[in-house]
């Protein structure tokens, strides 16, 4: 691999954020000789990765599945406004006429005179905060252009007619990614800041970012795994997930972890701790200052939490029925052996809220009652409003899924990473590809993306299950889930539940848990937390962020229960405290790891967390 090419003088000037030179300097003009031999790297780096594309057909269920459903839902879009031609005619017109604007406006910018502005990025969209997008006319016009045609091409595919729901909303997904990936602020012709970078560094910021994005490529075998931090800053036991406790039991799918108490009490009913098994347990234990589980033990409650193991192809025919009963169920078993304590407060995070809620099913149609109140963080149990998830989950995709995992048992993490990750690419994925590739800038150590790089993959029984269930037939929200040969049935459930919604999640959206919370049988009581799915629960009281809203019963809409809830600042960890210690306040004193009973099979945070994809 070639090295960069270092620019001649030691410190290149840093870009001027308003696009003007200070008063009585003129701009440097680029070391043309470093420019031209970094270019020439560059190029040839360019023609290495051009080959190796051509001559490889990708990875099995790459980035050409998505590429080819989303040509096919978008065409789809095109034929319904091509079967009406005065319709297809009239939103050609609005088209002509918004540029015929924008044309109008340019040309008396360029005159020198005002002009307002056609198109204006929404106040959060950061792609174009470089001065030069607005003061420099060009750059101005290149930005509204691409506004113009990004908000009529999204207002083809909601008013095209004859298209069923779920395809409207497959098409308004992938038209996202497909505008995203367009946007100017990607490419160095079109976006200034990275022009004058690029100048400034005389090219050797290309050639670094050639140097990454094929570490990148090599690192995703052959399919482009972006990087989104640095990782050598972190390490899981070392400076992430640093909590005091012992693995006090482990089968072939969790480690069940019990923090060492702080407390000279706790309460007496023990409490665990259900993470997803799609992500790493540590997103709740970060590090002292972020860490729910450690809060929840200075609190005074005797805390285990699940440590899914990151299954592989020996794992492929372990079902959701199995993460129940030898994840939450065996984890209640080992509790009451290392406590003595019959009965547990639960609490389940995503998709490991699902799971609880399942168990809570089994538990209310079986008897076995052994979870007294459960506590849901950002949980559907109702897949209705299930949000942009619901694009990849169609029979016909559901299928290749189950395909694809069928050849090797598992469905690889870096597949539910990137999914998530489109989600919000304008976040998630463009700024990355632009900061690493184009600036050649290292990304900056940030904990909470470590965490979400480190994937974890997915048996096949369990997803398949998982997938067909929720997604596309939501049979646990209408009573015809069927786990053990017993159905399950959530108006069953009368224990008092916890439930948590964030506004602004991509993932459990806040309409689809509130919505779940009607599901239930007993008194639940919601709980609407600022933020998103991470940073809306991870919200410690010592440095809150983000405030929440309790509004007594679920009733109604969602926005009615808004307008009627009470807005309270700071952490919703202190409120939700209250509520578990309401439940059960007796206290006992405080408990070491695995009792008397129990032997300590290593320290927190044990073995499974480790294993990478």
């Amino acid at each position: 691999m070639t090295s960069p090419q270092a620019p001649d003088r030691t410190a290149p000037p840093k870009p001027v954020s308003d696009g003007v030179m200070p008063a009585g300097t003129s701009p440097s003009l680029p070391d043309l000789e470093a420019l031209t031999r970094n270019t020439g790297q560059f190029m040839e780096a360019m023609g290495r990765n051009v080959g190796r594309l051509l001559q490889s057909d990708g990875p099995a269920g790459g980035p050409g599945e998505e590429m080819n459903e989303a040509a096919k839902v978008l065409k789809q879009v095109a034929e319904a406004w091509l079967a009406d031609p005065n319709k297809s005619a009239e939103a050609q017109a609005r088209l002509s006429q918004a540029f015929l604007s924008l044309w109008g406006s340019t040309f008396l910018r360029l005159q020198g005179q005002p002009a307002d502005p056609v198109a204006l990025p929404e106040p959060r969209d950061a792609r174009f905060a470089h001065a030069e997008w607005s003061t420099n006319p060009y750059f101005d016009f290149i930005k509204q252009a691409y506004l113009l045609a990004t908000r009529w091409a999204e207002g083809l595919v909601e008013e095209a007619e004859g298209l069923d729901a779920h395809t409207r909303h497959k098409a308004q997904f992938y038209l996202r990614q497909l505008t995203s990936m367009l946007s100017p602020s990607n490419f160095l012709p079109t976006n200034p800041e990275l022009i004058r970078h690029t100048l400034q560094e005389n090219g050797a910021n290309l050639v670094r970012g050639l140097k990454m994005y094929e570490e990148d490529l090599e690192a995703g075998g052959g399919q482009l795994r972006v990087r989104q931090t640095d990782p050598s800053g972190f390490e899981v036991g070392r400076n992430m997930a640093v909590t005091p406790g012992e693995v006090v039991f482990r089968n072939d799918l969790i480690e069940l972890i019990q923090y060492a108490p702080t407390t000279e009490t706790v309460l007496r009913r023990p409490f665990l701790m259900v993470p997803p098994w799609i992500n790493k347990f540590y997103i709740l234990d970060l590090n002292p200052q972020k860490s729910f589980l450690k809060w929840m033990v200075d609190q005074g409650l005797t805390v285990f939490c699940i440590s899914w193991v990151n299954p592989d192809s020996r794992h492929a025919d372990k079902d959701f029925e199995s993460y129940m009963r030898e994840g939450i169920e065996a984890a209640i078993d080992a509790i009451g052996v290392a406590t003595g304590e019959n009965a547990v407060t639960a609490a389940g995070y995503c998709v490991g809220g699902t799971l609880l809620a399942v168990t809570l099913a089994m538990q209310a149609a079986t008897g076995n009652r052994r979870i007294k109140s459960a506590t849901l963080l950002t949980t559907q149990v109702d897949f209705t409003h299930a949000g942009d998830l619901k694009v990849f989950a169609d029979e016909e995709q559901i299928r290749q899924v189950e395909a694809r995992m069928a050849r090797q048992g598992y469905l690889d993490g870096s597949r539910m990473a990137n999914a998530f990750n489109m989600l919000r690419p304008n976040d998630l994925i463009w700024p990355y590809v632009v900061n690493n590739y184009i600036k050649g800038k290292e990304p900056t150590a940030f904990d909470l993306l470590y965490w979400n790089s480190d994937a974890t993959r997915m048996p096949a029984a369990n997803h398949s299950f998982y997938l067909r269930n929720c997604y596309l037939n939501n049979t646990l929200a209408q009573g015809r889930m069927v786990l053990g040969n017993v159905r399950l049935d959530l108006k069953k459930v009368q224990v008092p539940i916890f439930n948590l919604a964030t506004r602004e999640d991509h993932i459990a959206p806040a309409l689809s848990v509130f919505e779940g919370s009607k599901a239930f049988g007993g008194k639940v009581d919601f709980v609407l937390a600022g933020s998103g799915h991470i940073a809306g629960v991870i919200n410690p009281p010592s440095k809150p962020k983000y405030g929440y809203w309790t509004g007594g019963p679920v009733k109604g809409t969602l926005e009615s229960w808004i307008a009627a809830a009470a807005e309270t600042k700071g952490s919703w960890w202190p409120y939700w405290f209250q509520w578990i210690e309401a439940q059960a306040p007796d206290r006992v004193p405080a408990r070491k790891p695995g009792g008397d009973a129990l032997q300590s099979l290593g320290p927190a945070p044990g073995t499974y967390v480790r294993m990478r994809a």
